[in-house]
């Protein structure tokens, strides 16, 4: 093989190996979505709409879970109410019935 020849298998080796990379780096970028959050980017109605939806989607979940957590507090405290016990049974009766009036509506 002549100089000529191992120059240019060296630059085809190359050649390949940059290849791969670019495919590589394509690939990366294609599993990253960058193309989908540029064109976000450039549209910043569509941005403010998808925070929006996003942010009161929070909220409603925030707002179900506390009144779930809420009244699973509330039935626990019932329970340890009529088990009659002495000083906290008092506090607990206290509690349900101020929130128990305030779910009727009325002022206590």
């Amino acid at each position: 093989m002549t100089d000529e020849n191992k120059d240019l298998i060296g630059v085809r080796h190359a050649l390949d190996a940059l290849e791969k990379r670019l495919q590589k780096v394509a690939s990366e970028m294609e599993r990253s979505q960058i193309a989908d959050y540029v064109q976000l980017l450039n549209r910043p109605y569509s941005l403010m709409w998808r925070n929006l939806l996003g942010g009161t989607a929070r909220g409603v979940g925030i707002a179900i879970g506390f009144t779930f957590f809420a009244a699973t507090i509330l039935y626990v405290l019932q329970l340890l109410g009529a088990l009659n016990l002495p000083i906290i049974g008092d506090y607990i009766a206290d509690i349900v019935r101020i929130v128990q009036h305030q779910l009727e509506g009325k002022t206590y």
